[in-house]
């Protein structure tokens, strides 16, 4: 595993492969939380060498409470990885956001349940703040791709994450629109959370596929609608891609670099010794 890559994309449902790309190498790094997903793809696009790991595994065998996110996420960090652009398809909340439009979430509401969310704990205490979850720069840098092919893309909108793996019931879904949810998965936690602890800069570019079932006059979703719009959504994102990647990868956001150093309170005597060997694997300079 000698290949060092700063950039890396997680494929969502419907998304498990990247076109034209060059493999260079396949990964399946062992960590200390396991293995990750899938085999990581290493290969050049445009002559940028880009991670690419689908989050279901090859064929979706993994439920969204099931993905190792620990793995994954320290897997695509022993790479060298700096920054993750994360596909997740989603279900609308809102009028404007149709099926098959694209959205940058800002903010995210966690209604997920029982998911290990950090690699802290067992002897070790860390505390990183997670107000802005995604990078406002990463951002900045995939709108203009998608202005590049012609992309509506959505701005600013707040992400519900629910547990899963049923879709929500009506009086949920009215709920997550009165508390101003605007589109909602099951994927982005704790996937952002640990990115962030991991001082990964992480963006999710979501996929609408359905308008979940808060529209009375609606057909409630099915697995069959929501199947329909993924191949759509997943040419749509590669051609986003295609127009991004020269833009990843570049240094262009290290402002979560060292943050973590200064998130962990306990004190070093108190410390677990078998926790921070694990961690060591993450913040080889820190502990």
């Amino acid at each position: 595993m000698g290949t060092k890559v700063k950039a890396a994309v997680i494929g969502g449902t419907g998304l498990y492969s990247l076109d034209g790309m060059e493999l260079v190498e396949e990964v399946l790094p062992e960590t200390p939380w396991g293995k990750p997903s899938d085999t990581i793809k290493i290969g050049k696009i445009h002559d940028k060498l880009i991670a690419f790991l689908p989050r279901h595994g090859v064929g979706h065998f993994i439920m969204p409470h099931e993905v190792p996110m620990k793995a994954n996420i320290c897997a695509l960090k022993i790479l060298g990885v700096e920054e993750i652009v994360a596909f997740s398809s989603v279900g609308s909340l809102r009028e404007e956001i149709k099926p098959l439009d694209f959205v940058l979430p800002s903010q995210i509401i966690d209604r997920t349940r029982g998911r290990e969310s950090t690699f802290f704990g067992k002897g070790v205490v860390a505390h990183a703040p997670f107000a802005d979850p995604f990078s406002q720069n990463l951002s900045d840098r995939i709108n203009k791709a998608a202005a590049k092919v012609n992309l509506q893309i959505h701005q600013n909108k707040t992400l519900v994450c629910m547990e899963g793996p049923l879709f929500s019931t009506r009086a949920e879904s009215h709920m997550y629109r009165s508390w101003g949810g605007d589109i909602i998965n099951m994927s982005v936690l704790p996937e952002a959370k640990l990115a962030r602890e991991a001082e990964i800069a992480y963006q999710m570019v979501c996929m609408s596929t359905d308008y979940d079932c808060w529209r009375e006059n609606e057909e409630a979703v099915t697995a069959e609608m929501v199947m329909a719009n993924l191949g759509k959504n997943a040419e749509n994102a590669k051609k986003l891609l295609s127009a991004l990647i020269p833009s990843l990868g570049n240094g262009d956001d290290l402002s979560l670099k060292n943050s973590t150093k200064y998130s962990i309170i306990t004190a070093p005597e108190r410390r677990n010794p078998d926790t921070v060997a694990k961690l060591k694997v993450l913040f080889p300079d820190y502990l």
